[in-house]
C-alpha cells in the first residue's frame, strides 16, 4: 500500500479513537500487531507493549481509566516510500484521580503489512505524564 493509503487508514483509526470505537481500530490491525509507547512508565496504565489484537484493548482501557481526553488533534502527517506513516499530534486530558490537566505533543510511527497496522510506536513526554498521574 502507498503512504497516502496508509495515511487514510491512520486518519480512520484516529476518527474511531475519537468515537471510542476500539473494534474499528482492531479491524485495521494485523492479528500479530506490535503496539507500544517508546518509553514506558509504570504509572501510565496504557504503557507497555501489546502483542496481538487480544492485548490491544487494554491500551485504550488504560487511557479511558485515566480520565477524559480533552484534545486529540493531528497536526501533520508524513509518509515514506515504504508506506510508513509518521504523525505529529496535540493531545490533552484530565487525570480523574488527581484533577490535573495535561497538554502535550505526541509523535506516532506506523508500519503496515497488507494494508493493516503491524507496528505502532508512540512517543510522549513521560515526565509530564508521570507528574500528572502522581498525587
Amino acid at each position: 500500500m502507498s503512504a497516502e493509503q496508509n495515511i487514510e487508514t491512520v486518519r480512520t483509526i484516529y476518527e474511531a479513537f475519537g468515537r471510542g470505537d476500539v473494534d474499528a481500530i482492531l479491524e485495521r490491525c494485523t492479528d500479530d500487531v506490535d503496539w507500544a509507547a517508546d518509553a514506558a512508565i509504570e504509572v501510565a496504565p496504557w504503557h507497555g507493549t501489546k502483542h496481538g489484537k487480544a492485548e490491544l484493548p487494554s491500551f485504550f482501557a488504560g487511557i479511558e481509566q485515566t480520565g477524559p481526553v480533552t484534545e486529540f488533534t493531528p497536526l501533520s502527517f508524513a509518509g515514506n516510500d515504504d508506506g510508513d506513516v509518521m504523525v505529529f499530534l496535540r493531545y490533552a486530558f484530565t487525570v480523574t484521580a488527581t484533577g490535573k490537566d495535561v497538554a502535550t505533543n505526541l509523535h506516532h510511527y506506523w508500519r503496515f503489512r497488507d494494508g493493516k497496522v503491524a507496528y505502532y510506536r508512540g512517543s510522549e513526554d513521560t515526565a509530564l505524564i508521570a507528574s500528572a498521574l502522581s498525587a
